[in-house]
């Protein structure tokens, strides 16, 4: 017997009836609870083929086409329903859980709900790898558990971006990684959070997840919120200007002045910089960015951007504009981050601004084109709605 799911071919979505799935050597089939709607969903459903042309350049050669039909979903919840062959059943039937979205087969690791082989939870079931299921503490909601992997993400990002808890991070884009993001941010202690975006419903659920300033870019810039927070270095002629002003007070000093900062040097004195998180991904932003940003901004490139860009490299030399591009996250972060939702150390609920039935998917992309409508949709596969059952992004 067969399962209800909504696959994804040539850029349409529909409910389509898929094959029955059989956990195979070391997989479980999970009876799915809430599955989050993602942005790479959204832009895949109409890029993909650009991004499988760089993934296969980067040795995946299984990521989607838009000719394929495909499955979404990468981000759910579930109930164990059945264990394959060789799995050690640790975990009871019936008991609530999460996966991360890997699953091998055939000896090749594919990504559920991004791959034709590995169809994801924007149905009622779904196969994943017995050892890489957490079990859901007690007392998590499904749909709280359904937002691990969105919450990875962030947590990845900001462990990437090595923020201390005295700097200033920079969140551009408040979309719901750029909101994961900021929660990881608030949850690791960091003491200024500064966060920008156009929309004013993005901007409110922002507050609400943690940053000390919001902004419209538009109307002010987030660089010099920041600034004003860290005594930023802002141009080149204000960095020579340290330079000189510094070497000529160390030259009054009764020792060699180059020992002195060789010293300061071994104990970290730096010039304060940012860390910015870029959680836009579409074309020009990264410029952007490293055009306005302060000299020796850190950048974590968190935002997906489906297309080419481009950058003026001779911009972010003469700034020393440091780089890190990020993706995903690592079983451990996974792992950890299902438990700091457990515990009550993240609390990302404010993003979940509506729930939809396997019917409402499409309804639900439309919706989630307005950013001051919705930040997260969860998919129940239950539920008979045709339209999202809407709540208001939440503010302080």
């Amino acid at each position: 017997m067969g399962v209800k799911g909504v696959g994804c071919e040539d850029g349409r979505l529909e409910v389509v009836d898929l094959p029955a799935l059989e956990p195979g050597r070391g997989q479980v089939l999970l009876e799915v609870l809430r599955c989050g709607i993602c942005g790479s969903d959204l832009h895949a459903r109409h890029h993909c083929d650009e991004l499988a042309d760089v993934l296969a350049e980067a040795g995946y050669e299984d990521f989607m086409r838009s000719s394929e039909r495909v499955v979404f979903g990468h981000e759910f919840s579930g109930t164990v329903a059945e264990y394959g062959p060789g799995c050690r059943r640790r975990t009871p039937q019936g008991a609530p859980v999460v996966a991360l979205p890997l699953l091998r087969l055939h000896g090749k690791p594919q990504a559920i709900g991004l791959s034709k082989a590995a169809p994801g939870a924007y149905a009622e079931q779904v196969l994943v790898e017995e050892s890489l299921m957490l079990p859901v503490p007690d007392g998590l909601s499904a749909e709280l558990a359904a937002l691990t992997e969105p919450m990875a993400i962030g947590r990845h990002a900001v462990r990437r971006g090595e923020v201390g808890k005295r700097d200033v991070a920079i969140v551009i884009g408040c979309g719901p990684i750029g909101l994961a993001v900021i929660t990881m941010l608030k949850a690791s202690g960091v003491g200024t959070i500064v966060a920008s975006d156009l929309s004013a419903g993005r901007r409110k659920l922002a507050g609400t997840c943690g940053a000390d300033i919001v902004l419209d870019p538009s109307e002010a810039s987030p660089y010099d919120a920041a600034a004003a927070k860290g005594e930023h270095l802002r141009t080149i002629p204000a960095a020579a200007e340290l330079a000189i002003d510094t070497t000529q007070k160390l030259r009054r000093l009764p020792v060699p002045w180059h020992h002195v900062w060789r010293v300061a040097e071994k104990l970290g004195a730096k010039p304060p910089r940012p860390v910015i998180f870029e959680c836009v991904g579409v074309p020009g932003i990264l410029d952007q960015v490293i055009a306005s940003a302060p000299l020796y901004s850190r950048v974590v490139v968190v935002g997906v951007c489906m297309g080419a860009d481009a950058i003026r490299p001779s911009m972010a030399i003469n700034k020393e504009i440091e780089l890190r591009f990020v993706v995903g996250y690592t079983p451990l972060e996974f792992r950890d981050t299902l438990h700091m939702l457990a515990e009550g150390k993240l609390d990302p609920s404010p993003l979940v601004t509506g729930t939809v039935g396997l019917e409402g998917v499409e309804d639900a992309f439309a919706a989630l084109a307005d950013p001051d409508a919705h930040a997260k949709i969860l998919i129940d596969p239950k539920r008979l709605d045709a339209e999202p059952a809407h709540r208001s992004p939440r503010g302080p």
